[in-house]
C-alpha cells in the first residue's frame, strides 16, 4: 500500500518538474517548501540536502535533451559550472551551520527576490554572442568566473538548483541568447546540485527514498510541462509571470510559517 507520504513525494515532485518544464527554470525553488510542507520531512536542513539530489538529477535528465538539441555552450557552461562548484561547497558548508528555521526565513526572502528578477527578467537574443576561445578569453572568463562563484554560492546555500540566476548570469556574461543560456544552465545546475548534495549527505541529511520518488515525479512532470511550453510558446511572458506571482505567495507562506516558528 501507498503511503500519503510517497505520493506527497511524487507529487511534489511531478510539480517542480512541470514548473521546470513549463517556463524554464526557477521551479527548483519550490522543492524545500514543498518537501517541509507538503510531504512533511521535519529537518529543514534534510529538505535541503534532499531537494540538492533531485534537483541535480532532474537538471542531468533536462540536459541529455537540450544537449542532443545543441542548446549547450560547453566552454562557457564549464568555465561558469567549475567557478560555481567552489561556491557551491562554501555556501553548502555554511548553510548547515545556520538554525533549520532562520534558515527557512532567509530562504523565504529569497522567493520574494526571484519573484521580482522573474518579472523584470528580458529576453535577450543572443546578437552580441562571442565564443569563449583565445581572442576572447581575457574578457569573458573574469564575467563567467566571478558570475560562477556567486550564483553557485547561492545554490550551495539554500540547495537549490539556481537556474534563475544562472541563466541571466550566463546571458550577461556571454551575451547568450535566451535559448542556449537555458540549455547551458543546466550543465551548472547538476554540477552545483551534486556538489551540495554531496556535502549534505556526507553529513547524513539526504532522506534518500523521499528523493527518488520525488525524481521520479520531477521526470513525468517535466515531459508534461515541455510538450505543454511548446503549445503555448507564444505566451511564454504570462506564464513566467505566473509562476513569479506563485513563488512570491509561496515565500510570503514560508516567511509567516518561520516568524511564527521563530517566535
Amino acid at each position: 500500500m501507498i503511503a500519503t507520504a510517497d505520493i506527497a513525494s511524487l507529487g511534489s515532485g511531478s510539480l517542480v518538474g512541470f514548473t521546470l518544464g513549463l517556463v524554464g527554470g526557477g521551479g527548483s525553488i519550490l522543492a524545500v517548501p514543498l518537501l517541509v510542507y507538503v510531504v512533511g520531512v521535519a529537518s529543514p536542513h534534510v529538505a535541503i540536502g534532499t531537494s540538492a539530489v533531485a534537483v541535480a538529477l532532474s537538471a542531468f535528465g533536462n540536459l541529455l535533451g537540450h544537449a542532443r538539441a545543441g542548446h549547450v555552450r560547453w566552454p562557457c557552461a564549464l568555465v561558469f559550472s567549475a567557478a560555481g562548484i567552489a561556491g557551491a561547497a562554501l555556501g553548502s558548508a555554511l548553510g548547515k551551520r545556520l538554525d533549520g528555521q532562520k534558515l527557512l526565513l532567509v530562504f523565504g526572502v529569497l522567493m520574494l527576490v526571484i519573484a521580482a528578477a522573474m518579472l523584470l527578467r528580458r529576453s535577450e537574443s543572443g546578437a552580441g554572442f562571442e565564443p569563449l576561445g583565445r581572442k576572447t578569453a581575457a574578457k569573458l572568463l573574469p564575467r563567467l568566473l566571478g558570475m560562477g562563484g556567486l550564483v553557485g554560492g547561492l545554490s550551495g546555500f539554500f540547495g537549490i538548483g539556481g537556474g534563475f540566476l544562472i541563466v541571466p548570469g550566463l546571458m550577461t556574461a556571454a551575451n547568450l541568447p535566451m535559448i542556449v543560456a537555458i540549455g547551458s544552465s543546466l550543465v551548472a545546475v547538476t554540477a552545483f546540485g551534486l556538489t551540495t548534495a554531496t556535502s549534505y549527505a556526507l553529513s547524513g541529511l539526504v532522506d534518500w527514498p523521499v528523493a527518488a520518488l520525488f525524481v521520479a515525479g520531477g521526470l513525468v512532470g517535466g515531459i508534461a510541462g515541455t510538450l505543454l511550453a511548446r503549445r503555448l510558446s507564444g505566451h511564454r511572458t504570462l506564464l513566467t509571470r505566473l509562476f513569479a506571482g506563485l513563488v512570491a505567495v509561496v515565500g510570503l507562506y514560508v516567511i509567516g510559517r518561520g516568524l511564527g516558528a521563530l517566535a
